[in-house]
């Protein structure tokens, strides 16, 4: 037969096996084989390397001539260039390098001693060899061999298997694990003042759905940092349900903003997508309804105790009176105020301005009014005149007219007075072109602040914008302009 004949049928023959393999491994296990089986296979290979043994001896014995032929060549060659080998001296003369092989007898004694470095290494087969091997391997064997790498290759597959699935089974089990654990959350919280420790806390409201699908629709409490919310994953509303007191009273303006949010995992800060910023409103503008809105969420859990929250709620209360009376108390005065800056004669009445209030002074004489400087009764900054429509009317020596209001009834009122921002720089630097008076300096300054409504100092007056030359007309109207804005407007008709 020849050898690519053999080998077709060799390949048949593997393929046979691995398909018997296949088939066997749904069957039975590989450790089932029994001891007998195996022991069958063991003696009809040993039967079959019989046959085959008396060939291999002899290649063996030709080779091993081959070996000693080429073993004497090598020593002649090497006793001839005259290189010295280390020798083992000091082995026992029974334990030669010699054996005898079965079936062959003794080897030819070889006298010379090997040494170490020329022990030959184990060599690999060539392919012709390899061929061969195979060839005396039985067909048997040969499938054996094949379905043990089949079967092993399956087990293998199988472990891999059952490690994925196993992690797979693991990791579930941590997920659900973690969609029944509460999770811990921060929000982004904005109350000046608050501190939770001393006051209480912010309550929010939360609703919306969990992982397990239920519904979820509760007050939870947070710190002035926006920590205190623990949720089981899943999508919820956030919004702020009241206001917190603090410490001190303050109550705060609750937003109505609301935030959408999903709690995955646990310390997930949220400020990004949850923040609320809490304002102070004016103390006495807050009502009692937000105080005891404020102490109920106090008190059902934004304060360590019922006692603190109602502590808080009368220092809120507190808060809020006192603002209240200090209101009424400003209220009170402003009114007192108004009163002492409302003026009045037969035909008009007149308010003072606010930024003269407390500075000036007025005497009264039928309808002329005289508007002066309340620490000098002889510098008078206006004097109010009623005149009738039709009638002209003269200022005093040294007086300019600076504005004119018609009452509707009749009758104009003009008011008159000193150009303080040019005559006191003049008066001031000794000059004496139609001088008034002389002044002192801070009598100067208030006269030229009053009249231009402390829009510009003395200096300014004095070097820039008038000067010590007298510049008369540009000094007139700022001081005309000024009284155009807070005097003239309120000279009204008497009721």
């Amino acid at each position: 037969m020849s050898d690519e004949t053999r080998g077709r049928e060799d390949a048949a023959q593997d393929a046979e096996a691995c398909a018997e393999a296949l088939e066997s491994l749904d069957r039975i296990a590989l450790d089932e084989l029994s001891l007998s089986d195996l022991a069958v296979d063991a003696q009809d290979e040993v039967r079959e390397g019989t046959e085959d043994e008396g060939s291999d001896a002899k290649d063996a014995s030709d080779e091993a001539e081959a070996e000693e032929d080429d073993s004497k060549d090598d020593v002649q060659s090497e006793s001839a260039s005259g290189e010295e080998t280390a020798l083992l001296g000091s082995l026992p003369a029974d334990d030669s390098l010699t054996r005898e092989l079965p079936g062959l007898g003794s080897a030819p004694a070889v006298d010379e001693t090997i040494a170490m470095g020329d022990i030959p290494l184990p060599s690999v087969p060539s392919a012709r060899e390899a061929e061969a091997r195979h060839h005396k391997m039985s067909p048997k064997r040969r499938n054996l061999m094949v379905a043990g790498v089949v079967a092993a290759a399956l087990v293998a597959g199988g472990a891999g298997y059952a490690a994925w699935n196993g992690y797979q089974q693991e990791q579930a089990a941590v997920a659900a694990v973690n969609a029944h654990t509460m999770m811990s959350v921060q929000i982004g919280v904005h109350a000046a003042g608050l501190d939770c420790s001393t006051g209480s806390k912010i309550p929010v409201q939360v609703s919306g759905q969990d992982s397990d699908g239920s519904s979820v629709s509760e007050t939870l409490y947070v710190d002035e940092h926006g920590r205190g919310i623990k949720l089981l994953p899943g999508d919820y509303t956030l919004s702020i349900a009241g206001s917190p007191i603090a410490a001190d009273g303050t109550i705060y303006t609750v937003p109505t903003t609301k935030a959408q949010v999903s709690v995955k995992s646990d310390g997930q800060d949220l400020s990004a997508q949850a923040s609320f910023k809490l304002k102070v409103p004016s103390a006495d503008t807050v009502t009692d309804d937000q105080i005891d809105a404020a102490a109920k969420y106090a008190e059902e859990g934004g304060a360590s105790s019922a006692a603190v929250a109602k502590v808080l709620q009368q220092a809120a209360t507190a808060r809020r009176d006192a603002a209240v009376n200090a209101m009424s108390s400003r209220e009170a005065q402003a009114a007192r105020d108004a009163d002492a800056r409302h003026k009045a004669t037969n035909l008009y009445q007149l308010d003072i301005p606010v930024e003269w209030y407390g500075k000036v002074a007025t005497w009264q004489n039928g309808n002329t009014l005289c508007i002066y400087l309340a620490s000098d009764s002889n510098t008078p900054i206006a004097t109010l005149v009623a005149v009738r429509d039709g009638e002209s009317f003269t200022p005093d020596k040294g007086d300019t007219v600076l504005g004119a209001a018609s009452l509707g009834n009749g009758y104009t009122v003009y008011a008159s007075g000193p150009v303080y921002p040019y005559v006191v720089p003049q008066t001031i630097n000794g000059r004496t072109q139609d001088p008034v008076s002389t002044y002192p300096m801070d009598t100067a300054i208030d006269l030229v602040e009053l009249t231009t409504g402390n829009r510009y100092t003395y200096s300014q007056i004095k070097n820039v914008l008038v000067g010590k030359d007298g510049k008369a007309d540009a000094a007139t109207k700022l001081e005309t302009d000024y009284l155009a804005q807070i005097l003239m407007p309120s000279i009204k008709a008497q009721d």
